[in-house]
């Protein structure tokens, strides 16, 4: 008899994030090829247009897989009330929260629920999210404290969070994830860099001119580090190029300085990757940095504002912007020691290259190959 892990691709269908589409789509296709003997992967589905045609091509070798009679939408506000009919038990597994948390019994009937949140955004900055997105986080937070027999989180820093927010107990685990498989520099780069009218060296940052992003202070280190390099932004939402400029502009940088460029391809932003010279992060919110990963991935040389997240994921393979006075609240005091840290990454080219080496050495800690061994080995455990 084949037991089968049931994983919630709602993402791979139906996407409402990037990261979260290619964590399902990753983790997904490493389930299937980790499985153990006797044991095999199902997928679930909301009712969506070709569902069957983009699972099958995105997370290919699935046992099986189960649609339910609602589209996404209406699925997440089934799930939020805790109406989950037509879903049935077994071993499931959600990349997200989203997931069927209803009453069941691991004991007798060896259903279990397994979630997963990669930050806490609904929490920690709720005024930058729609309204209703921070409410349905915040209640299926409420479910999984009821009804999840464990909840993932991407960092131990993350854990200590959401204990905070729950009674969990000893339910909280931690499985780190990763960039794409196969994540790395194509060999058409420079074209692609081209194509997106780039230029050759510049320090990359990742984010949007909101609060959390911290992009300000990622500009202005940029502007006062002394390499006079350019800076590339990505993942900046539509409509918010105008904003960024004026944080350009306000940081010192004159016209044309700094590129915007929304979210990308894999490859192309692994092109991207490939032109940067260092990668800033001055966020220190408890999210999984996805673009860390990334830029230690592909030997890019990282300079990230000081944060328990930061310390746990980046860990030896990059460099800390240290507060210069006590404390260290002052937003001006973190541009400057992240400017500091930038200046000390990129005083000569072998700085450089040393900072690569140790950013890529950290980089080959992750993988989904990694997180999918250790995804069937908490469902065996419980």
């Amino acid at each position: 008899m084949t037991a089968l892990l049931r994983v919630v691709l709602d993402q791979v269908v139906a996407p409402t994030s990037a990261d979260l589409s290619m964590a399902s789509r990753e983790l997904g296709r490493a389930l299937v090829t980790a499985a153990p003997a006797g044991c095999a992967v199902e997928g679930i589905v909301p009712a969506v247009a070709d569902a069957v045609g983009v699972v099958e091509a995105s997370v290919p070798g699935l046992f099986g897989l189960s649609r339910t009679a609602l589209a996404r939408r209406e699925l997440a506000v089934a799930w939020q009330l805790g109406v989950a009919p037509g879903i049935g038990g077994g071993m499931i597994h959600s990349p997200t929260l989203m997931a069927p948390l209803v009453k069941h019994d691991r004991v007798h009937d060896h259903d279990q629920t397994v979630v997963t949140l990669w930050d806490l955004d609904a929490w920690e900055r709720p005024g930058e999210l729609a309204r209703p997105a921070v409410t349905w986080h915040k209640a299926m937070l409420k479910r999984a404290v009821r009804f999840a027999d464990a909840v993932v989180v991407p960092t131990h820093a993350l854990a200590v969070r959401v204990a905070e927010l729950g009674a969990f107990g000893d339910r909280v685990r931690v499985i780190a994830g990763a960039a794409p498989a196969g994540f790395a520099v194509p060999t058409d780069e420079v074209g692609r860099r081209r194509a997106l009218d780039l230029p050759e060296g510049f320090v990359l940052v990742a984010g949007s001119s909101a609060p959390s992003a911290r992009l300000e202070d990622a500009l202005r280190a940029a502007a006062r580090s002394g390499a006079d390099l350019p800076v590339v932004v990505i993942d900046a939402p539509e409509g918010d190029e105008s904003a960024i400029a004026d944080l350009s502009a306000a940081a010192g940088f004159g016209e044309g300085r700094v590129h915007v460029r929304g979210a990308l391809e894999d490859a192309d932003r692994a092109a991207v990757f490939g032109g940067a010279v260092a990668f800033l992060a001055p966020a220190v919110s408890s999210a999984f940095p996805w673009r860390v990963v990334e830029a230690l991935a592909v030997g890019v040389p990282v300079v990230a504002a000081d944060s328990p997240v930061h310390r746990e994921v980046v860990w030896d393979g990059g460099v800390y912007a240290q507060a210069t006075q006590a404390g260290g609240n002052d937003r001006g005091d973190v541009g400057a020691s992240l400017a500091a840290a930038l200046g000390d990454v990129l005083r000569t080219t072998d700085a450089v290259e040393r900072h690569a080496v140790l950013a890529a050495d950290r980089g080959r800690a992750f993988s989904w190959a990694g997180a999918a061994e250790r995804v069937w080995q908490l469902h065996a455990d419980l």
